[in-house]
């Protein structure tokens, strides 16, 4: 069993839920977000199990370093590191909005590669770990409107973690990329409207099982989103430009 498992972007949302998903099953957490108030307030949920939290924000790529470092000596070793943080913001490209597009890649794609850098130091000299990467469904194909930065940080991001995987096949270490769906949470809230979002807490219990497979990749929920993923693949372009 994965007992030391780093969570970043843990104050809210699908980290939150994946906190007390595992903190209920007597694991050791390091949390981390921008956010310290609100991870002390989780921490002092989830006692007694054991809680160590950090501020940080990933886009200061030298302290994801310092903070896994931190991690690592504060629990006496990682077995796992979800690469969990991540913001939603884009507007249609060429709009006056490089900033919001930029900031979603560099958060997205350049900062999950730090703490994918920063985990596998340690799960190297370590010769172990547990390296999960949280994708997006939308990394299947680009998306128009407002989606189009994200999906293509995503498909970065699904693409590095498809490389990490290949690099380090002969090694104990493994490496998942999870492409969630439609999932409440601070990105994406629900609305009641559209049946395709699960809720927050249903979402973070299939994330979680998904993870414990150590498979390479998984569509989180399975249903609808593993079968939607074929159907995804080979939509005509006028139908994905109504999909923003």
């Amino acid at each position: 069993m994965r007992k030391n498992i780093v969570i970043t972007g843990a104050s809210s949302g699908l980290g939150e839920g994946m906190a007390r998903l595992y903190a209920a099953q007597g694991r050791n957490l390091a949390l981390c977000a921008r956010r310290t108030d609100r991870l002390d307030a989780l921490a002092g949920e989830l006692k007694p199990a054991t809680v160590v939290t950090r501020g940080l924000d990933v886009n200061d790529h030298d302290d994801v370093f310092a903070a896994f470092k931190e991690f690592r000596e504060r629990l006496g070793g990682l077995d796992r590191v979800i690469v969990n943080a991540g913001i939603g913001k884009g507007q249609p490209v060429g709009t006056g909005r490089f900033d919001a597009n930029k900031q979603t890649l560099e958060t997205n794609f350049v900062s999950a590669l730090a703490q994918c850098e920063a985990a596998l130091e340690i799960f190297r000299e370590q010769n172990h770990g547990h390296l999960v990467v949280v994708s997006s469904f939308a990394k299947l194909r680009g998306m128009a409107g407002n989606t189009t930065a994200y999906a293509a940080s995503k498909a970065g991001l699904s693409s590095l973690a498809d490389g990490i995987r290949l690099d380090l096949a002969k090694t104990p270490i493994k490496v998942t990329a999870l492409m969630p769906g439609f999932i409440e949470s601070g990105m994406n809230v629900r609305d009641g409207k559209n049946p395709l979002v699960a809720k927050a807490e249903t979402g973070a219990k299939a994330l979680v099982k998904a993870i414990e497979t150590e498979k390479a990749k998984a569509y989180v929920p399975t249903f609808p989103w593993a079968p939607l993923s074929v159907v995804f693949r080979v939509l005509p372009d006028a139908v994905m430009r109504k999909l923003v």
